[in-house]
C-alpha cells in the first residue's frame, strides 16, 4: 500500500513562507506523477500544483510565481515551496501520488495564513 504522508504545515503571518513536504513508502516516485491539491472550507478541493513524471511542472494560476513544487527522487519526497503567502491562501493541503490508474492521498496539512 502506498500512503503519502505531508508535514510543514502550520500557522505563518501573510508574506511569509513554508515549505511542505510529502514522503511515501511503497513507492518510486521517480516513476510517477504527483501534485499538492488544497481545501479551503466551503469549497472544492483544486489543484495547486503538479510534477510529471519528467518533470514537467504547473501551477494554478493563483500560486504562479509564488509556489514552487520540486521532487527528490533518492529521498522519495515531493515539496511545495511556498513564498508571499497570502490569506487566501489558507487550507488543508493534500499530496497525491498517481500510480498507473490509482490516485493515492495523504491525510492533509493544515496551513493558515494570517492577515
Amino acid at each position: 500500500q502506498v500512503h503519502p504522508v505531508e508535514s510543514g504545515g502550520g500557522l505563518v503571518q501573510a508574506g511569509g513562507s513554508l515549505r511542505l513536504s510529502c514522503a511515501a513508502s511503497g513507492i518510486t516516485f521517480s516513476g510517477n506523477a504527483m501534485g499538492w491539491y488544497r481545501q479551503a472550507p466551503g469549497k472544492q478541493r483544486e489543484l495547486v500544483a503538479g510534477i510529471s513524471r519528467g518533470g514537467g511542472t504547473n501551477y494554478a494560476d493563483s500560486v504562479q510565481g509564488r509556489f514552487t513544487i520540486s521532487r527528490d527522487n533518492a529521498k522519495n519526497t515531493v515539496a511545495l515551496q511556498m513564498n508571499s503567502l497570502k490569506p487566501e491562501d489558507t487550507a488543508v493541503y493534500y499530496c497525491k501520488i498517481v500510480r498507473g490508474y490509482s490516485d493515492y492521498w495523504g491525510q492533509g496539512t493544515q496551513v493558515t495564513v494570517s492577515s
